[in-house]
């Protein structure tokens, strides 16, 4: 007779070959072992692991950002936002390559969506860049990547999942704080790459402006910016929790897009809040989900089981270290990140704590690891995405995401190996 992990995993594996989607996967499998290991009420331990999964103050900030985000989306933010990373960068040779990512940097960070940073500037800049002689896969690859690096810069939903999946071990405000310096590494390392191949390939300029108008539009994207301000500067002087902050953020967003810039009307708000109930909806589901899976494998004992296999491997930590980095990375590739961080916080956090590694900097190497594979096939959300906008598949654009791949495992390497990278802010603050 199969073990309750055989079960789950098999029918896991079955449903993800079927397309059936990740959050209802996990919930019939986490099911399905449970009736496994027999004398248990199976419906029911699913039905309270799914509702108190869900049943968490700090996952309010979430659908908050979220709303925010859409607000922001639809707002005019991206072009604004554009036109100031194009005052700075955009002189440079290959520099609409550098608009891409500090666009996607600073957007990213303020709707906490990769895959809305792929939308909105990759739905202006990939065209544009397309115009100006820029080859589209190479396009679509600065854009696919540089959106992962709102995951890191607060705020950024993936850090508040990892908050909870941690049980107490990180607060949302530090991983936020924490996220600051690996997110801008990250950005960096792909402008790095972008510079080099638009040296090999002779990409052009970007548009330049006259002082005067630099002048204007710098001030034209003050307001968006300022969104980070007032959330990082509110958590970190302590007037408000990050659950307020999202609270905030949203109002602040409403007050930019539907008064300030005026690019949302009244009649578009039940639409955009339908959108932020499907999406809340479909992330909630997962935690939930997650949830129940997690029981499984607690009940089963795998984090103490894997945790004695890793030390069996080797009695090196930075073994260890680069064995759960490969671990993750694999798993990015076909899990979506919420059930991932929810799933393997709890069984590989115990391993590195253990090991001496800080918890703040495990977040960190988590959320990098699983945002690398939001751009890898078959499940990558940015990449599918980032494939539509430039019209490209995911054979023709592989080649190109293969440079900048190299550039984000590097800055991982550097975020497992040098601590005070993810550190430091959280010090220096007495987080």
């Amino acid at each position: 007779m199969f073990s309750p992990l055989t079960v789950m995993i098999i029918s896991f594996a079955v449903m993800l070959f079927l397309e059936v989607p990740i959050a209802v996967g996990l919930g019939i499998s986490s099911l399905l072992a449970i009736i496994t290991i027999g004398n248990i009420p199976a419906f029911l331990v699913v039905a309270q692991r799914i509702m108190n999964g869900m049943n968490s103050f700090t996952l309010l900030a979430i659908p908050f950002f979220i709303l925010a985000g859409l607000f922001m989306g639809r707002g005019g933010i991206a072009r604004r936002l554009v036109d100031f990373a194009n005052v700075l960068v955009g002189r440079l040779p290959g520099g609409l390559s550098y608009v891409n990512v500090l666009t996607c940097m600073l957007f990213g960070s303020i709707s906490g969506s990769s895959a809305a940073a792929v939308s909105a500037v990759g739905g202006f800049m990939i065209p544009l860049m397309n115009k100006m002689g820029y080859d589209k896969n190479f396009n679509a690859s600065v854009t696919i990547t540089a959106a992962t690096t709102g995951l890191l810069i607060p705020p950024s939903n993936a850090m508040i999942i990892y908050a909870l999946a941690a049980g107490g071990s990180v607060s949302i405000a530090t991983i936020f704080i924490a996220g600051i310096i690996p997110g801008i590494l990250v950005g960096l390392a792909l402008m790095f790459v972008a510079g080099i191949v638009s040296s090999k390939k002779g990409y052009g300029k970007g548009a330049s402006y006259p002082f005067s108008e630099a002048i204007s539009k710098f001030f034209k994207a003050i307001p968006a910016l300022f969104l980070v301000v007032i959330i990082l500067g509110g958590i970190l002087s302590g007037i408000f929790t990050p659950t307020e902050a999202s609270a905030i953020a949203v109002v602040y967003a409403f007050l930019l897009s539907v008064i300030i810039y005026r690019e949302v009307k009244i009649n578009e708000i039940p639409a955009i809040l339908l959108q932020c109930v499907i999406t809340t909806g479909v992330v909630f589901f997962l935690i939930g989900t997650s949830m129940a899976t997690s029981w499984v494998l607690a009940y089963e004992n795998i984090p103490s089981k894997i945790s004695q296999a890793l030390i069996g491997l080797s009695e090196n930590r930075y073994i260890i270290f680069l064995i759960i980095n490969l671990i993750l990375l694999a798993v990015g590739t076909f899990m979506d990140m919420t059930p991932a961080i929810l799933i393997f916080t709890p069984i590989f956090l115990p391993v590195v704590k253990n090991l001496g590694m800080d918890p703040i900097q495990f977040g960190i190497i988590m959320v990098l690891n699983l945002s690398i594979g939001l751009c890898t096939p078959p499940v990558g959300t940015s990449l599918f995405i980032g494939c539509g906008i430039a019209d490209t598949t995911v054979t023709e654009i592989t080649p190109h995401l293969i440079k900048f791949f190299a550039a984000m495992i590097a800055v991982l390497m550097l975020c497992t190996y040098v601590p005070e990278i993810s550190t430091l802010l959280p010090r220096l603050f007495h987080m």
